[in-house]
């Protein structure tokens, strides 16, 4: 119980971190699949158009899901790897042919969309700072300006460049979970009509829970330099816009002063 504690306090210490260092206006979203759901944790309450919409509960309240739960969304329990009713395979092969039609998802698309690799019974969404599991990828929803600060995060503790994913919204999940790196969605058409979160100028960033302590590190770093040189531009800018010819030394004087 005391080890669970802790890492129930390093959560949400690391929660209010991104929260604080992001100024996200949601809360990250944990995310955990399981053979068994922790006492404690209630199922999910009510019908959802489809699974992405846990996405926007889970940064309110603690709760499980099953495939059954998912059975409005043959898409994401595709990506997801749960287990199909007979309805669910039913629905995915009408959506596919229909995206098919619309030369939308394409037969030689289909090999390149993400699905989870293993298997759960299971999937426990949480604000992080509540998760009763160590997540394995933790959502956090983000405007261009915090994705700059995640973007410089990524480079260095992925030694590369994000990659930035398109439709399903929920393929970004499997991404992340198989490659243990982080990684950028745009979300679809499909996810913007259902949630209410996902505005026009919101994407999803997703980070693997593994390296979790690596990116809050980063992140308060980043955050802090990108808050003084934003100040330091800003100053430049106006000194160069009242015809002055400041070096950097000069610029850096003006800002300590």
């Amino acid at each position: 119980m005391d080890a669970m504690n802790e890492t129930s306090k390093n959560y949400a210490k690391i929660a209010s971190l991104l929260t604080n260092c992001l100024n996200l206006s949601q809360s990250p979203v944990a995310i955990s699949f399981t053979d068994a759901i922790p006492n404690g944790v209630g199922r999910h309450v009510g019908d959802v158009s489809a699974g992405c919409r846990f996405w926007q509960d889970g940064a309110m309240t603690v709760f499980a899901t099953s495939s059954s739960d998912h059975q409005r969304c043959a898409i994401g329990v595709y990506t997801h790897h749960l287990q199909p009713t007979p309805a669910q395979q039913t629905d995915l092969m009408g959506a596919l042919k229909i995206f098919g039609e619309l030369s939308y998802v394409r037969e030689e698309d289909l090999p390149l969309i993400p699905v989870l690799q293993q298997q759960s019974a299971h999937v426990i969404y949480a604000p992080l700072a509540e998760t009763p599991l160590p997540p394995q990828i933790v959502l956090l929803f983000v405007n261009a300006s915090q994705m700059l600060i995640l973007s410089e995060a990524a480079q260095q503790v992925e030694h590369g460049n994000t990659a930035a994913m398109g439709r399903p919204a929920c393929a970004v999940v499997p991404q992340v979970i198989n490659t243990g790196r982080a990684a950028l969605s745009l979300g679809c058409c499909g996810a913007r009509a259902y949630l209410d979160t996902l505005t026009d100028d919101t994407a999803i960033f997703a980070i693997p829970g593994a390296k979790l302590d690596f990116y809050a590190e980063r992140i308060e770093a980043l955050a802090q330099a990108n808050s003084i040189l934003t100040r330091f531009h800003h100053i430049r800018r106006e000194e160069i816009a009242a015809g002055k010819s400041p070096s950097i030394q000069d610029s850096l004087k003006a800002m300590g002063a």
